[in-house]
């Protein structure tokens, strides 16, 4: 089996890699710079595969798209998946509706689908208020406290000279 060339990093490209593994934020990117490293100094295929737990192909992959694009292969790509429902505006409005008055999920979805024709459920709503920076509590509904105070709520009795 032919031996590939080790990866060749210079210092900007190997101290970039190093930080990503130390305080990166995402641990795909985190492994993939370690991959990286790793093939850097001279290790073969197979020995970074074992050392990772990873399959031969993925090395291989990591590597060609080193290769390929540098430190732009370590995040990941977007993925397909459903476009958002609520636009700028629509969040604009749900913030300007927020600030405004504390309302729940139910009237805020009220409200945006009486003037906006938009379908959306609560959960994405409430999805959608999370990413705006806004936290929902659940409402507590009994706030009765026992008449008898426990022990230790108590005043401790104080013993006199």
């Amino acid at each position: 089996m032919p031996r590939v060339a080790p990866l060749k990093l210079d210092d900007h490209q190997r101290a970039c890699l190093k930080a990503i593994v130390k305080k990166g934020v995402d641990w795909r990117e985190r492994d993939r710079a370690e991959t990286l490293l790793l093939l850097a100094d001279v290790k073969s295929i197979a020995e970074v595969a074992d050392h990772q737990g990873l399959c031969l192909e993925a090395v291989r992959v990591r590597r060609r798209k080193w290769l390929k694009s540098g430190l732009a292969s370590l995040p990941d790509l977007p993925r397909c998946g459903a476009p958002n429902k609520l636009a700028d505006a629509h969040r604009q409005r749900l913030r300007e509706w927020v600030e405004k008055e504390p309302l729940t999920v139910r009237q805020l979805l009220t409200r945006l689908v009486g003037e906006y024709p938009v379908a959306v459920s609560a959960n994405t709503l409430r999805n959608e208020l999370k990413q705006l920076g806004y936290v929902w509590k659940r409402t507590r509904y009994s706030l009765k406290k026992n008449g008898i105070p426990s022990d230790s709520t108590r005043p401790a009795a104080r013993s006199t000279p």
